[in-house]
């Protein structure tokens, strides 16, 4: 792989040790101040008797799939696969040349045009969006080996939402919320009229301003801040304040590698410290370069793993270096058949015996997947993380990694990571 920046891999470096490190070099401790946000939905609620037998495994390896071969059908102009399989923007390729004649002699190819010169402030990054078909990609880091070329690829949600709507049980009481307290979401669009969400200072970016509520989007949106005291369902951070990105607009090349940096470049701007990313794609080296600019600033990005399966490569942005790659364990504590394995993984949270506020409704949804533990681990550390600072941020993941249950082989595995944390936060009882 192409190399990044030495001045972003250095400053990433101080903040992050690389995914295949056997230790992660963070100071210890203890969470401290950390507000208590583990209670849980009381035992006896309507909520928990009714969805106990509604959550038996999901095919869920075989769902991204499924969403290729869906949006492949809706839209053949403008999706198509990589050589790799993976879900790409048709004739679009993402580049940084190293130098302007670089530049100029890329755009003096034959078949090659500019689509637009993207500028990704906050992050000091920027690259061309070309016209070219993907058989010129090996073509164009001949002529610039010290640069970066990919495909505009196409990143896909990490869970499956259950389209029957459930009700909540009551809950008796609110943990206190530091009013600072606040988070980002990069995602599908969220819909901020369910009533787990209405009462919440939500900010959002992209879609022109127009609103294209979604139904993943929505449920890890609840996941992360929902408060709904009439029906007894919250959050890891019920009440804090949301910076919402939407990634996908309902357009044809949501999802982009594009759209998700631009969203991230936003939430960098906004100086959100913590960033939830429950999306899925193959290695993009112009997309790593946002995250480990990000990184650099003091940011915590965490991500789900993925759902294709335990043999299955590495998916990203989880399997980036410093990300918070987030796995799913059901509720005896067994990691979901589903999620992916590797050296990149940090932590466990539930991922089943869940459910999320229903977009376009009242109601909760059964959810199943990483998707939906990556926001609760998210919520844990944007309580001690509300804007980016290396420091801080390396504080807050050693401070909750010092609280996670040890699972599987001692000490950190493939499988668990660190091991399991934010188990009360379920919103469902477990089997």
């Amino acid at each position: 792989m192409k190399k990044i920046y030495a001045g972003v891999l250095l400053a990433a470096s101080l903040l992050f040790a690389p995914p295949g490190d056997a230790q992660l070099r963070l100071p210890g401790g203890g969470l401290g101040g950390l507000p208590d946000l583990s209670r849980p939905l009381l035992r006896d609620s309507p909520l928990r008797q009714r969805i106990d037998q509604t959550l038996a495994p999901a095919d869920l390896p075989g769902l991204r799939q499924r969403l290729t071969e869906q949006l492949l059908e809706r839209h053949p102009r403008e999706l198509t696969r990589g050589p790799d399989g993976s879900l790409i923007v048709r004739q679009q390729v993402l580049a940084l040349p190293s130098s302007q004649a670089a530049r100029a002699q890329l755009l003096a190819l034959p078949g090659v045009t500019l689509l637009e010169e993207t500028r990704l402030d906050g992050l000091d990054l920027g690259w061309l969006l070309l016209r070219a078909d993907v058989a010129s990609l090996p073509r164009l880091r001949e002529l610039d080996p010290l640069g970066d070329y990919d495909l505009q690829h196409v990143y896909l949600g990490s869970g499956e939402v259950d389209a029957t709507p459930r009700r909540a049980g009551r809950t008796t009481e609110t943990p206190a919320l530091a009013a600072s307290a606040r988070v980002g979401l990069i995602d599908s669009g969220v819909d901020t009229h369910h009533p787990a969400l209405r009462g919440t200072a939500v900010y959002r970016h992209g879609c022109a301003g127009q609103s294209h509520p979604s139904r993943h989007g929505t449920a890890v949106a609840s996941l992360l801040v929902g408060r709904d005291e009439r029906d007894g369902f919250r959050g890891a951070l019920p009440g804090a304040t949301l910076y919402a990105a939407d990634a996908y607009c309902e357009a044809p090349d949501g999802g982009s590698v594009q759209s998700i940096a631009q969203a991230l470049a936003w939430l960098v701007r906004e100086r959100v410290g913590v960033i939830n990313v429950s999306l899925v794609g193959p290695p993009n080296l112009l997309l790593q370069r946002a995250v480990a600019a990000a990184q650099a600033r003091g940011h915590l990005i965490v991500a789900s793993v993925g759902n294709d399966g335990p043999a299955a490569p590495p998916l990203f942005p989880a399997a980036w270096p410093g990300v918070v790659a987030v796995t799913g364990v059901d509720g005896g504590r067994r990691v979901l058949a589903e999620a992916g394995r590797g050296p990149h993984v940090l932590l466990a949270a539930p991922g089943s015996e869940l459910v999320g506020a229903a977009s376009g409704g009242t109601g909760y949804v059964p959810l199943r997947g990483t998707s939906f533990a990556a926001p609760l681990v998210a919520g844990l550390l944007a309580a001690k993380l509300a804007q980016p600072e290396e420091t801080a941020a390396r504080e807050a993941l050693a401070h909750l990694r010092s609280q996670a249950i040890d699972l599987g082989s001692s000490g950190r595995d493939d499988i668990y990571g660190w091991g399991l944390v934010g188990e009360a936060l379920r919103t469902a009882k477990a089997r």
